[in-house]
């Protein structure tokens, strides 16, 4: 029987590209105050058995215990995998859904995680039979227990329109790679608000380099008293995005969860909406998401 979970967390720790450091990372975040922790069942740009040897480490520790934790990890179709696969790659889908969570489950040393998701479309394009059929496998996982609520990443408009007429049930979370030239994700942050989705955003920093050098965000900072970055965190929790970071530096850890105390006028969240409204969202930055978790581009969740 699923435990009853936790408060969504308000801040996540992407787990990303951390390779032998994985353990340590986790571990750290947890002993910082992370209580939310995003992975994948990917071996290609994750070690989520690390993930869960830091976890394992910090409830040893008497950190935290496993009620405390928002967990989440991912389904990746084989074209965003390498050789080191989580799944027989001569099963049908719907194995490979069930095969690759059951893996999940075991790396993190859990029986049930918070959220699964998909980690982006096999198609930059259109939601295709197969996401369909993934989606309706994830369905079946959540359903016998072992995991709480279900969610999609690098997605565009098109395919959550595509996606909510093909299905009776939404994602509960859409993860993005948020770009401020793009108004950071705009219209398929309007999709999520309108239908009650939690929109998380990723790359908040990396993705936003230039704009983080923008004088509304030095002079916020300025002003705040507070780190470009933690102007970046409090402006998206107050326009409704979950914000990830996948830091490796204990006093970055300390600073972007600080971010929750930085209070910005009114007047700033509209400056910094703005940033993004020149920009036309042309087909091309409406698909920059799309298909990141299959082509292993750098587009993907932390």
């Amino acid at each position: 029987m699923l435990a009853q979970p936790p408060p969504i967390a308000d801040f996540l720790y992407g787990t990303a590209w951390k390779e032998d450091r994985t353990a340590a990372l986790t571990e750290l975040a947890l002993r910082t105050g992370f209580r939310g922790i995003d992975t994948a069942n990917q071996r290609r740009h994750y070690f989520e058995a690390g993930v869960g040897q830091g976890l394992a480490a910090a409830y040893r520790a008497g950190v935290v215990a496993r009620p405390d934790l928002f967990l989440q990890t991912k389904f990746t179709y084989q074209p965003g995998q390498d050789h080191r696969l989580p799944y027989d790659p001569a099963a049908s889908l719907s194995v490979q859904v069930a095969q690759s969570l059951a893996s999940s489950l075991q790396h993190l040393g859990t029986d049930y995680v918070e959220s699964y998701v998909l980690h982006g479309p096999l198609s930059a394009y259109d939601w295709a039979d197969a996401d369909a059929e993934v989606w309706e496998a994830m369905c079946k996982e959540r359903n016998a227990g072992r995991t709480r609520f279900l969610g999609v990443s690098n997605v565009s408009l098109q395919h959550l329109k595509q996606m909510t007429a093909a299905h009776t049930e939404a994602p509960a979370f859409v993860q993005n790679r948020c770009f401020a030239r793009f108004g950071w994700d705009r219209e398929v942050r309007r999709f999520c608000r309108e239908r009650q989705i939690t929109y998380q955003g990723f790359s908040l920093l990396t993705a936003n380099l230039e704009v983080l050098r923008h004088p509304v965000f030095t002079n916020l900072a300025a002003r705040t008293g507070a780190t470009p970055a933690q102007v970046v965190f409090s402006f998206a929790r107050k326009v409704g995005i979950l914000p990830l970071t996948g830091t490796s530096n204990a006093e970055h850890m300390m600073q972007d969860l600080a971010s929750r105390d930085v209070a910005l006028p009114p007047e700033a969240l509209q400056a910094i909406e703005s940033l993004g409204i020149a920009v036309p969202q042309t087909p091309s930055s409406a698909q920059a998401n799309a298909g990141c978790g299959l082509r292993g581009c750098k587009n993907r969740a932390p």
